[in-house]
């Protein structure tokens, strides 16, 4: 047998065996950079969120932003990027290399996740998932709201949304009742 004929075999076996061939996750600054890219093409923002595969908090967070009552209005005005960090010894490998030295940075590596950063187009931070108002029902400034759920997180969460976007009232009233779900 020839080479070429080596090489198909190790193809095939590769696509049809079940050999599963891993790619390193992409490095956060490369994401971030192309990210940065298209929200100046587009007109965006750049929303960030930090999850882990064991994460049920940021699986409610990813499934209430593509919820078809919001959507919408987050492709509208976001780029999203997710960032892999804080997975068990065993799956390190899905961590995108830099992630966590960048949610260490924002997050102070005592947030937890989800924990979302927004961006404009430059790499300017806009807003982060810390809560920072006190009053009006928001009553825990400087904690990492994560998948907002709770009223208080849930209108922190808004005043982020109005911070960083064009928001509509029929918009805020969808986002807060999608969201609100997230507390049973």
């Amino acid at each position: 047998m020839g080479t070429r004929t080596y090489s198909l075999i190790i193809a095939a076996l590769l696509t049809f065996g079940g050999i599963a061939v891993q790619e390193k996750p992409e490095a956060a600054d490369k994401i971030l950079s192309d990210a940065y890219k298209v929200a100046a093409s587009q007109k965006k923002n750049v929303f960030v969120i930090f999850h882990a595969s064991w994460c049920g908090w940021c699986k409610k967070l990813e499934a209430s932003i593509n919820d078809p009552s919001c959507s919408d209005y987050f492709n509208r005005n976001y780029i999203f990027i997710h960032l892999t960090v804080l997975e068990s010894k065993d799956k390190k490998d899905l961590e995108n290399p830099g992630a966590t030295e960048m949610y260490n940075r924002y997050a102070g590596n005592t947030s937890g996740i989800p924990f979302f950063l927004i961006f404009d187009s430059k790499g300017n931070l806009l807003a982060d998932s810390k809560i920072r108002a006190a009053g009006e029902g928001i009553d825990r400034p400087g904690q990492n709201m994560g998948c907002p759920a709770a009223d208080d997180e849930v209108a922190a969460f808004i005043e982020i949304l109005r911070k960083t976007s064009k928001i509509k009232p029929a918009d805020e009233a969808a986002i807060s009742q999608r969201f609100r779900k997230n507390k049973s």
